[in-house]
């Protein structure tokens, strides 16, 4: 039983993945993240302030889960569940894809 649990939730994770990534544009992401969070996140996903969480180099499977999870009243939290109520999933997979693709600081450049 956990055995064929562990492997659905894997398969699930991989399509989800997969998901992301064909149908992301990180472009678009850059536009909307500019536009809805940066004021508490920072320009480039790292904040200047200590409560808000940098989000620049996050997984984006990470990110898609705790956008619609905010979004979808799964997370409670009196700031992000306004900002996520209005994004669709396609605005979801492009903010993933944009903060994704950005470095941590203090981490290595990505190839």
């Amino acid at each position: 039983m956990i055995k064929t649990t562990l492997l659905t939730s894997v398969a699930a994770g991989a399509v989800l993945a997969a998901a992301i990534a064909q149908a992301a544009d990180p472009a678009a992401g850059k536009q909307k993240f500019e536009g809805t969070c940066s004021a508490c996140h920072g320009a480039n996903g790292i904040s200047v302030v200590p409560i808000y969480p940098n989000l620049a180099g996050q997984k984006g499977e990470y990110l898609v889960a705790q956008l619609k999870a905010f979004r979808d009243g799964g997370r409670q939290n009196p700031i992000m569940q306004p900002m996520a109520k209005g994004l669709t999933d396609t605005d979801i997979a492009n903010i993933a894809a944009y903060l994704s693709s950005l470095n941590q600081p203090g981490a290595a450049p990505q190839p």
